[in-house]
């Protein structure tokens, strides 16, 4: 899953406000072997305020709205055979009239970082066809949780994705429509992300897609200390090593020519 980040405060200072120039990133990202692109016009930073949900429509309708002649441009596959196509497109918007406005336009995926507090995603959703990434998290987006502890991080998140999926399914989402999201560093300490790193595999109990965040993520740079996010790009490949091991099927990254080429590897390691 490649990241586009239709925005001009992203962490990692890779976004843009120009739908041409957010295309021509999602175009190089599938030549270089993505099989869905999440585009968000949001970032999740805590130290940035949030913008309107009619900014947020109006950053996103645009590269919808082109998508589809994106995807023609290619006579097939750019990658190899193996590629997921025609591939995929992620929403990453958590507010339902936001869902609600770009969900008609199209869109495969709503990447939601609000962890379900009521059923209304679930249900727009299944209203539209859509599949629904539940991501566990504490409180309200774009509000920092770091005074967020666990006696056990492990069992509240299982406690928390059997209510959720309970929630989605009562709203009319089908289980073949939901993925997980352990939401590494979302209301979590370094000691809580590294412990579900090397437990992945526990969530494989619900059966359905795990999606690992990994890409230059916080934790990364606290182990490697390096403060600067576009520097941890070797420990995001560590950290999908690490998840292919533990049953994870879906990584979120922003450079995809290095993940896909370390899946690629690490795919032909485990057949030999």
């Amino acid at each position: 899953m490649g990241i586009v980040n239709i925005n001009d405060d992203s962490f990692c200072g890779d976004g843009t406000l120009d739908p041409d120039k957010a295309l021509a990133q999602a175009k190089a990202m599938l030549e270089d072997g993505a099989d869905i692109i999440d585009i968000g016009a949001e970032s999740a930073r805590t130290n940035r305020g949030p913008i309107s949900e009619e900014e947020e429509i109006a950053r996103l309708l645009p590269f919808m709205r082109a998508w589809s002649a994106l995807i023609a441009s290619f006579d097939a596959p750019p990658w190899d055979a193996a590629q997921l196509w025609p591939p995929l497109l992620s929403i990453n918007t958590w507010r339902s009239g936001v869902i609600a406005a770009v969900l008609p336009e199209g869109g495969d995926l709503i990447n939601d970082i609000s962890a379900l507090p009521e059923a209304t995603n679930a249900r727009l959703c299944a209203e539209h066809g859509a599949s629904l990434l539940i991501m566990h998290s504490v409180g309200q987006p774009k509000v920092a949780h770091t005074h967020v502890g666990y006696a056990n991080v492990l069992e509240t998140m299982q406690q928390f994705f059997a209510d959720k999926l309970a929630l989605a399914l009562s709203a009319g989402l089908s289980a073949e429509h939901i993925i997980l999201d352990p939401g590494i560093d979302f209301a979590k300490q370094r000691e809580d992300n590294l412990l579900l790193y090397r437990h992945a595999d526990q969530l494989q109990r619900w059966e359905r897609p795990l999606l690992l965040p990994v890409s230059r993520k916080t934790v990364i740079g606290q182990v490697l200390n390096l403060p600067n996010a576009v520097d941890r790009d070797a420990g995001t490949v560590a950290c999908i090593a690490a998840g292919m091991r533990r049953g994870a099927q879906i990584f979120r990254v922003h450079h995809v020519r290095a993940a896909a080429q370390s899946v690629k590897v690490l795919w032909g390691l485990h057949q030999a």
